[in-house]
């Protein structure tokens, strides 16, 4: 699964993972493969499994965004 890395980026830092965020800023591509990056999402405390559970099952990008925002 392919997820935006400001969504990424977001959660860190909703999360209180703001030296992850920063570090992950830097080094994660613009789209970020599940599967090709997973080492990368681990590095920075992310799940990937947990991520597509998020992102691809129950609310999609507006249940996560809602979550981080209120």
């Amino acid at each position: 699964m392919n997820i935006d890395k400001n969504t990424i980026l977001d959660l860190l830092k909703g999360n209180g993972q703001h030296a992850e965020a920063e570090q992950a800023q830097q080094e994660l591509p613009d789209q970020v493969d599940t599967n090709q990056h997973a080492g990368l999402l681990q590095k920075f405390g992310l799940n990937p499994a947990d991520l597509i559970a998020k992102l691809g099952g129950g609310g999609g990008l507006g249940g996560l965004l809602g979550k981080l925002g209120g």
